[in-house]
């Protein structure tokens, strides 16, 4: 065997998870099918909780030099009204607000960290099979010539349509549908930079997540049903505009704005895989499970699961048993925030007149006594997400 790890991908999971590795003596192999990283609509913010993980796995001053732009404030409108001035550096335990990414930039930035720290990365290879055993196989194409690479360990870090995860045999459980969000990057918006901005309409939401120099990545999320078109596409431009300003976001915000890349809307749900570590192989990042965008938590718990995997890996010497260590820690953190993601879209998007009871019994209750609803964006995990916090939520205690 030529490698300790080959990862199947090389944007953040396994790019950070390559350069970690690396720098502790691990022979790391990154394959990336492009040769070029393009725009296209994803997660582009980290909580609190997710920068203190980029902090510890040495990414975030790279790109706060490069492509990130670093917030502090978190502003929460009720269509017209302000009922949320936040700030996050003050207010929580990591001292910081929220760390947004131009994503291409940052998965260049990132992969370079990777070769730097002594990690073998190839591009423009297409990975054909994984097999599943100890040491599990990779087939691959490049350069027109197919061959077999093997390792210690195999990680699938090829996002949230994974063929590894296919390959591996790994069974996946998704949520039901209830949620889209449709996102695209806007240039000339007029909001202060300084902060990440939510407008909750009565029929949908919007989240701006500014970029720096008056450009800011913007989703509109609604209940799928009430969705009248699919948002995707440049002939969707001006509906999407005009949903996000149908939620009582300012009109100035998109008068004068244009837009800077594609425009796409995905569906919502959660889907995960119960026990991500099987004959060899891991999977990490979306790869292992996607949490639903419209609450931004996806960046944040990659970097927590390729910290997680990075410390068992080189924590444990029988990397079987590091395998099953990280697969515990991957279902307690990812299952605290689905557990709390999940009580929070029954509450506040389930459609029907006893949601509409719900809502009018129990929101009031929430605002009177904020400090008892889990703070996701905070904490994140390690949040209350227990039965009696499920019960406050949902009004049935």
């Amino acid at each position: 065997m030529h490698y300790d790890v080959i990862t199947v991908g090389g944007g953040l999971a396994g790019a950070t998870l390559a350069k970690n590795l690396a720098e502790h003596g691990c022979r790391v192999l990154v394959l990336e099918r492009e040769t070029e990283f393009r725009d296209r609509v994803r997660g582009e913010q980290m909580h609190p909780w997710g920068v203190a993980e980029a902090r510890v796995l040495g990414i975030y001053e790279p790109l706060l030099a490069t492509c990130g732009h670093q917030t502090r404030w978190w502003r929460t409108y009720q269509e017209t009204a302000l009922v949320e001035d936040r700030d996050l550096a003050a207010t929580t335990p990591h001292g910081v607000g929220s760390f947004n990414c131009y994503h291409p930039v940052m998965q260049e930035v990132v992969l370079r960290l990777a070769v730097e720290a002594g990690a073998e990365v190839r591009r423009g290879v297409a990975v054909e099979a994984v097999t599943p055993s100890e040491p599990p196989s990779v087939r691959v194409l490049e350069n027109g010539k197919a061959g077999v690479l093997q390792a210690r360990l195999v990680v699938g870090a090829d996002g949230r349509a994974s063929q590894v995860r296919r390959w591996g045999g790994f069974t996946v459980t998704r949520d039901p549908d209830c949620l889209v969000i449709a996102g695209t990057l806007l240039d000339g918006t007029p909001v202060p930079d300084d902060a990440t901005y939510t407008v909750r309409g009565a029929r949908g939401n919007v989240l701006m997540a500014p970029l720096g120099h008056q450009k800011a990545r913007t989703y509109f999320y609604c209940r799928k049903q009430d969705g009248e078109r699919p948002l995707s596409g440049g002939a969707q431009v001006s509906a999407f505009l005009e949903a996000c300003r149908g939620t009582g976001a300012p009109a100035a915000w998109f008068d004068r704005v244009t837009i800077q890349g594609p425009l796409a809307q995905f569906d919502g749900a959660d889907l995960w895989v119960e026990h991500p570590v099987q004959r060899g192989i891991v999977l990490l990042g979306d790869a292992a499970a996607v949490s639903d965008p419209s609450y931004g938590c996806g960046l944040s718990l990659t970097l927590m699961g390729a910290r997680h995997l990075r410390d068992c890996l080189l924590g444990i010497p029988d990397w079987r048993a590091a395998g099953e260590q990280y697969a515990r820690e991957h279902a307690r953190y990812y299952g605290a925030v689905h557990r709390i993601t999940t009580w929070l879209t029954t509450l506040r998007w389930n459609a029907g007149p006893a949601a509409d009871e719900r809502r009018a019994r129990v929101l009031p209750r929430l605002a009177a006594e904020p400090d008892r609803v889990p703070d996701l964006r905070g904490l994140g995990p390690e949040a209350p997400s227990d039965e009696q916090t499920r019960r406050f939520l949902l009004g049935e205690n």
